[in-house]
């Protein structure tokens, strides 16, 4: 028996739609940057790019378990000396561009290299519910179903 490996021609990519609304981020960023990869079908090759197309809406109004809300900091450096600057998750999702935090979490989790670069251009988060992509009638993938630890307990 052979092993199968899939080809660019073997790739049929469907579009889902993510309502983040209430699902904590730690859990979601997983199940997103698997479909991203295209991990979660039976042909997923590790050196091609066969993963869907991703759209994530209301990330907004994400959940963050603990107080990581408060005090998780997001580092960066603007390459100017001394030019170390840091910021809350609280004032990113208060900010002007909540989507910013499902972005790097779902970012980190994609390989650094050219097929994470063309894997990551399939994601789209939006901070509303609205978005451009109803004409390629993405199917609504339900992650609050997938486990109970994926939504915010009431």
């Amino acid at each position: 028996m052979k092993t199968f490996s899939a080809s660019v021609k073997n790739i049929d990519r469907k579009w889902y739609l993510i309502d983040a609304t209430d699902l904590i981020l730690w859990w979601m960023f997983v199940v997103i940057a698997d479909y991203l990869r295209g991990k979660h079908k039976p042909i997923f090759t590790p050196n091609l790019d066969c993963g869907d197309y991703v759209v994530v809406i209301n990330a907004d109004k994400i959940h963050l378990t603990g107080n990581k809300y408060e005090y998780k900091k997001y580092i960066h450096h603007t390459d100017f000396a001394g030019g170390l600057k840091e910021t809350t998750a609280k004032n990113i999702m208060t900010g002007k561009f909540p989507e910013r935090i499902v972005e790097q979490a779902v970012e980190k989790m994609i390989t650094r290299n050219a097929l994470g670069r063309a894997v990551i251009k399939k994601l789209f988060v939006y901070g509303g519910s609205e978005n451009p992509h109803a004409a390629q009638k993405p199917e609504l993938l339900d992650i609050a179903a997938m486990s109970a630890k994926n939504k915010k307990r009431k």
